[in-house]
């Protein structure tokens, strides 16, 4: 019964971000505003992290599973992904190295930070 409760505050944190997708303007997906919402209620301590820890570690184990029909969708487009897989490609390797690289360098710079302030 625990599981099933996480599970629908999870649920309903995600409907929210569905509703929120359709009344704002913005190009921002559902699921991000879920995260936002459901990270500022774990950090306001509106949700406790208790309510929703089981179920997350869960959903996160089996996360794997769930790009199964990414790939069946990328194997059946094939034919209309050929022509551009080249582009793609490059934009793809572009995109993750530059991602990376942004990632390391706000690392080192919290990092660098966060040591300076303890030596004070």
């Amino acid at each position: 019964m625990k599981y099933i409760k996480q599970f629908l505050i999870i649920l309903l944190i995600s409907f929210i971000g569905e509703i929120l997708k359709c009344l704002l303007p913005l190009p921002v997906p559902a699921s991000i505003y879920g995260m936002a919402i459901l990270f500022f209620c774990l950090m306001t301590k509106i949700i406790k992290l208790d309510a929703v820890k089981e179920t997350g570690k869960f959903l996160i184990e089996i996360m794997p599973i769930m790009f199964i029909p990414a790939g069946v969708g990328l194997m059946i487009s094939w034919g209309v992904l050929r022509p551009i897989l080249l582009p793609v490609s490059i934009v793809t390797v572009v995109t993750i190295i530059t991602v990376m690289a942004a990632t390391g360098w706000a690392s080192q710079i919290i990092i660098r930070r966060s040591g300076k302030n303890k030596n004070e």
